[in-house]
């Protein structure tokens, strides 16, 4: 991977200007972009300071400036996933599943919300584990500001429908619930042998005993089929039906 790498990352920002040696300057923004590329190309547990100082062309230490800390780094790696979301629906430029009639404004805008995160962590799947178990670690307000006023824009558009603040959050922690586990169980593991053409034995069907696990051998194909962005929305719609029956 080479540092050039870095201009296709949803989320970047335009090149740093270059210095008098020719080569761009540090920024926060250029040490996560390059984190988050190199975690794209080699996963999560690859990712070192090191590793991307080597990427950057710099020492290590030149990175603390920057990121103080491998936790720090990975708060990083999140906000530059939100950061992403931000500028997905800011474009606006892509097709989204089409909405029930009669779905009003606000419900639609979730649905654009959601299929916006599922892509973006279909780009960067290796992300993905560290927006569920990052908020375990982290206190709401020690969050990065990217993540924060993502949040702060979901609160907002439920309280802009009108909603009452205890419907709000409950709608709230449902659908940001819904979505992350979603987005998880369609980035699952499951094909075993990824070269073997054989259906059955390219997902390892052959090491489940029939007898024992006859549901998970009759629907193993299925379960290895993305369910996709269709059901992602028909869910919320679901639940929301259920949260909110007169919006």
């Amino acid at each position: 991977m080479s540092d050039r790498m870095q201009s296709g990352i949803p989320g970047g920002g335009s090149p740093d200007r270059p210095d008098r040696a020719g080569r761009s300057r540090l920024t926060r923004e250029r040490v996560l972009n390059t984190a988050l590329a190199v975690v794209d190309e080699v996963g999560l547990a690859s990712l070192s300071m090191r590793r991307v100082a080597d990427e950057l062309g710099v020492e290590p230490m030149a990175l603390y400036r920057y990121t103080p800390s491998k936790d720090d780094l990975l708060d990083g790696l999140v906000e530059t996933l939100f950061l992403a979301l931000d500028q997905a629906l800011a474009d606006g430029d892509y097709a989204i599943p089409p909405s029930r009639p009669g779905t009003p404004e606000w419900r639609a805008d979730l649905h654009k919300t959601a299929t916006a995160m599922y892509r973006v962590a279909l780009a960067h799947p290796h992300v993905v584990p560290l927006v569920a178990t990052r908020p375990l670690t982290v206190p709401l307000t020690r969050r990065p500001q990217g993540v924060l006023r993502s949040h702060e824009r979901l609160l907002a558009l439920l309280h802009s429908a009108g909603l009452e603040d205890r419907t709000a959050l409950t709608v709230y922690r449902t659908f940001l619930s819904w979505v992350l586990g979603y987005i998880v169980i369609e980035l699952r593991q499951i094909v075993d042998d990824p070269d073997e053409p054989e259906p059955a034995i390219r997902l390892g069907l052959h090491r489940l005993p029939a007898s024992d696990f006859p549901r998970l051998r009759a629907l193993g194909p299925a379960l290895a089929t993305p369910a996709g962005e269709q059901q992602l929305t028909a869910g919320i719609d679901a639940l929301l039906d259920h949260l909110v029956p007169q919006t």
